[in-house]
């Protein structure tokens, strides 16, 4: 291996220390039962884990028993001591996702030589090795190399290219190696030890360069995930690795195989020859699992393995850890894969609906953070105005909602001045925004709910999850009218005269339900969806908008339009029909939350009260349940547009509510 390329690390025995844990520590049956040609292998994932070092909710501001690298610190020494041998990896996305990763990125900043507290955090858990993941690029190319410079282990990204894509390949220019070969020594059931070295190789979704093309444009470059591994696989196998480990910030699913840039491709990846384990991440789904992932051919969700090979995808923000053990076996000439099993272990459970931590907070790991997790507190509860209603996401998915409505009021507000010079500005201007915190896999406490009063940067930040910056984009009615309908697949078709059927679609983000301002329209759910979550049309006939308004009068499917939006939406993101680089005529220098913040600045006291510009077309004696969190109750009397009642809470912690239609 080259030097551009190598990352070759001495040579060192990686006992599990059981001493500390004391005799009450149980083996794993492989290495009780390992021969003496045998050894287990214990291979430890974390993922996703965005900043959430500390068991700690900043937009609540409160703490949480269901985040936090710390608590997944506190199994991590248990496990290692269960096997004789053991090594930590982690998939990305560690970078961003909570107001300590923006509080470090905006105020504190990075120079050379600083460590980021979750880079300290991670330092104290000894990793091999990591990958990186999309939201590593929030915060643009310079910071990511300063924070990862910091970490006492090295990454690895296959098929991100530094500047121009080479025409094979093995010639492409790195940021991070490709792969990393990782020299140990493993204890065999005998207690005699072997040489063994293991090929590590990452991966990132290539759709990095929609999401983030204002930090990587003219900078860097991807190349399907699949390409990249048939490439270099090989290539790390010829460095006489005795096994390979994909580090694969993908999902799962079964992709068009005409696609050969997919964001999903553990499952594909999982096919090339030479790769023996994966480790996948990005969805923040868990796998193995009984729940997703069900009718994936080539995924076995109970077993563990895609296309036969083992493979887990851990909780993200640390509520899981993925293990894979894997019993080798040595002829003399070459280890193999004897047996191999997979699990996930949780850092807190549900009992009679409540959350109960299953572990207590690493302690050094809460150290190495400290001063910036106090810090980020200070931050996060700066005043910035007032608000005259109550904020709140629990039924943003099925109405004109305050926490969506301000966003786009804000939006607006900033756009109108920006577009006052220009030719855009005779142009009609709509805003686009959507539910961020919504529930789902977040959970029945990911909502939104902030009180009339005093506004905190919390409260902004709660508002708007994502560092995104504000474009603008000009479309036609038709667009805006095939944008709405691409947002109508939030929900499963509905028959009329029928009750209490499924409304939301399980599939379906909530970040790509957007809601646009400016407009009047109503969502006809009796009828089919137009367009498939990943933004294919599936039904030409389907027509859920109807009495779509502009000022009052039918849509002029010709009319220009100025729609303020974000860098995501606008580039692509979430593949709505017309909706390009092509279509933006103002690229913002400001973040979203940013220019939330300056309005609250601005306007002093803010009114979000939702002024249900859409509300669902009526059906007669037809209802629709779906859930929400328990705490909604004192609001759905309150909501414009439809009416919404309570029928019970559910074993997941969620209440089921009914809408009627």
């Amino acid at each position: 291996m080259s030097d551009k390329t190598s990352a070759a690390l001495s040579r060192r025995h990686f006992l599990a220390g059981t001493a500390a844990l004391g005799a009450a520590t149980v083996l794993h049956p492989y290495s009780v039962r390992a021969a003496a040609n045998q050894a287990h292998l214990r291979l430890m994932e974390t993922t996703d884990i965005h900043v959430n070092v500390y068991p700690y909710d900043y937009y609540a501001d409160k703490p949480s028993d269901t985040v936090g690298l710390a608590r997944t610190a506190s199994i991590v020494a248990a496990i290692r001591a269960e096997a004789k041998n053991a090594l930590l990896f982690d998939n990305g996305d560690f970078l961003q996702g909570n107001p300590m990763g923006d509080y470090v990125a905006y105020e504190r900043g990075m120079k050379e030589g600083d460590v980021h507290p979750v880079i300290a955090a991670m330092n104290v858990l000894d990793y091999e090795a990591g990958t990186l993941g999309n939201h590593e690029f929030n915060y643009g190319l310079p910071f990511m190399e300063k924070v990862i410079a910091g970490a006492n282990f090295p990454y690895c990204c296959a098929n991100l290219v530094k500047g121009e894509r080479a025409a094979s390949p093995l010639d492409d220019q790195f940021f991070v190696p490709p792969y990393l070969v990782l020299d140990k020594t493993v204890v065999f059931g005998d207690g005699s030890t072997k040489p063994i070295r293991i090929g590590v190789i990452g991966f990132v979704p290539p759709q990095i360069m929609t999401w983030d093309q204002q930090n990587l444009q003219g900078k860097a470059e991807t190349r399907g995930i699949v390409e990249a591994a048939e490439a270099w696989v090989p290539k790390l196998r010829a460095e006489g690795v005795d096994l390979v480990l994909a580090l694969s910030h993908s999902g799962i699913a079964g992709n068009d195989p005409k696609d050969g840039r997919p964001e999903n491709a553990s499952l594909d990846l999982a096919g090339v020859d030479g790769i023996d384990v994966i480790f996948t991440g990005h969805q923040h789904l868990t796998f193995p699992g009984d729940k997703d992932f069900q009718d994936i051919a080539g995924a076995d969700p109970k077993k563990g393995t895609l296309n036969g090979k083992p493979a887990v995808m851990a909780g993200f923000w640390g509520s899981h850890l993925g293990l894979v053990d894997l019993l080798l076996e040595h002829d003399g000439k070459a280890f193999r894969i004897a047996d191999f099993s997979t699990e996930l272990r949780p850092i807190y459970e549900r009992v009679e609906k409540k959350v109960e931590p299953l572990v207590k907070s690493d302690a050094p790991v809460l150290d190495a953070a400290k001063k910036d997790h106090e810090a980020t507190l200070d931050y996060v509860r700066t005043p910035v105005g007032k608000t005259s209603a109550p904020l709140f996401s629990y039924f943003a998915l099925v109405a004109d909602d305050p926490s969506v409505q301000i966003v786009n009021q804000a939006q607006t507000w900033y756009m109108r001045e920006i577009l006052k010079p220009t030719e855009f500005a005779t142009l009609p201007l709509l805003s686009a925004a959507a539910p961020f915190k919504a529930g789902g896999r977040g959970g029945p406490d990911y909502y939104t709910d902030v009180a009339a009063g005093p506004i905190a940067i919390k409260n902004v930040a709660d508002l708007y999850l994502y560092p995104n910056t504000v474009r603008a984009v000009k479309i036609t009615g038709a667009t805006v009218k095939e944008w709405l309908e691409m947002s109508a697949g939030m929900f499963r078709q509905v028959e009329a005269g029928k009750a209490d059927q499924p409304l939301l679609a399980d599939d379906f983000p909530s970040y790509n339900f957007d809601v646009i301002d400016g407009v009047t329209y109503m969502i006809d759910v009796t009828k089919p969806a137009r367009y498939s979550p990943d933004g294919k049309r599936t039904d030409e006939n389907a027509e859920r908008i109807v009495e779509l308004k502009f000022a009052g009068r039918p849509i002029d499917p010709d009319q220009e339009f100025i729609v303020a939006t974000n860098n995501y939406r606008a580039s692509g993101g979430g593949n709505f029909p017309g909706i390009s680089d092509d279509r933006i005529v103002y690229v913002a220098p400001d973040a979203n939350r940013d220019v939330i913040v300056r309005f609250i600045h601005d306007q002093g006291t803010i009114n979000p009260s939702a002024d249900a510009n859409w509300r669902f077309a009526p059906a007669e004696a037809t209802s629709a349940i779906f859930e929400t969190s328990p705490k909604a109750e004192r609001f759905a009397s309150a909501v414009k547009g439809v009416r919404i009642e309570p029928t019970g809470r559910q074993e997941n912690g969620f209440a089921l509510y009914r809408l009627s239609l």
